[in-house]
């Protein structure tokens, strides 16, 4: 699979969200985008992560935004009167990622908003199978857009890789933070969603999205000269944990039982 690439022109206002300082930008394709800088607290890895889940996401059938490859010149940086914005630019001047914004979204609200339980269970398990701990009440990461339900920001999946443990040697996981999960009260039919995540999730298509992870993402940092093996360590962690969903499925209907 490939993604599209476009240059940033102007950068448009910060998000003040969490600690990686996203921000909307204007493309030279005129779209507006919501970029993540590669210079932010966690890096490429958290770049990975957000290309990783968010197209395994929509090759599950999930709503997400499109996701584009962003060149952004560090020139950017001399209109900027924050310091800070202008070293975040500075700092990841080259290949960073973005997601297509969505104008008139609105945070999805728990209290306000009962998601269809199989939809609610699809997430679920999606996010337990790439260990994303950040769709919680505090924050859910989800929008809704035109009466449907939108999935972003997933560069806090797959955490193990911040880890010094080879990812592939824990694919069991259970993830216990599933408990924590927004939709989890509504989550009842985790069973059929197991099952439909087991046939969407497949060895060729991790491969595919693997591929699509830009090599210098890879072998930076903590995976210089290692690209390979990391794209390897990413694809068997996955594969094997799409293939025997067992301990995670269990966990998310412990942590359910729990809850209601």
């Amino acid at each position: 699979m490939t993604l599209r690439t476009v240059a940033a022109t102007r950068y448009v206002t910060p998000l003040r969200e969490g600690g990686s300082l996203p921000a909307i930008v204007e493309a030279d394709d005129d779209g507006l985008y919501v970029l993540k800088f590669r210079g932010a607290g966690q890096g490429a890895k958290a770049l990975i992560a957000e290309l990783i889940g968010g197209e395994l996401a929509r090759a599950a059938g999930l709503r997400v935004p499109e996701l584009v490859f962003v060149q952004l010149d560090p020139d950017l940086a001399r209109t900027e009167p924050d310091p800070e914005i202008q070293d975040l630019i500075r700092a990841s001047a080259g290949l960073n990622l973005a997601l297509d914004y969505l104008p008139g979204s609105v945070t999805f609200d728990p209290v306000a908003e009962r998601p269809d339980p199989l939809l609610a269970s699809r997430i679920v398990c999606f996010d337990a199978l790439v260990m994303n701990v950040d769709r919680t009440p505090r924050n859910t990461n989800m929008l809704l857009w035109h009466k449907n339900l939108w999935l972003i920001d997933h560069g806090s999946a797959l955490y193990l890789h911040h880890a010094d443990t080879a990812l592939a040697e824990r694919w069991n996981d259970p993830f216990a933070l599933i408990r924590d999960h927004v939709l989890l009260p509504f989550a009842s039919a985790l069973d059929e969603a197991a099952s439909m995540l087991q046939l969407a999730i497949t060895p060729d298509l991790i491969s595919s999205v693997l591929d699509a992870v830009p090599d210098e993402w890879l072998e930076g940092g903590d995976h210089a000269g290692r690209g390979a093996r990391a794209r390897h360590e990413y694809a068997a962690f996955l594969s094997e944990r799409s293939r025997q969903p067992g301990s995670f499925i269990e966990e998310a209907r412990r942590a359910r039982a729990a809850h209601v």
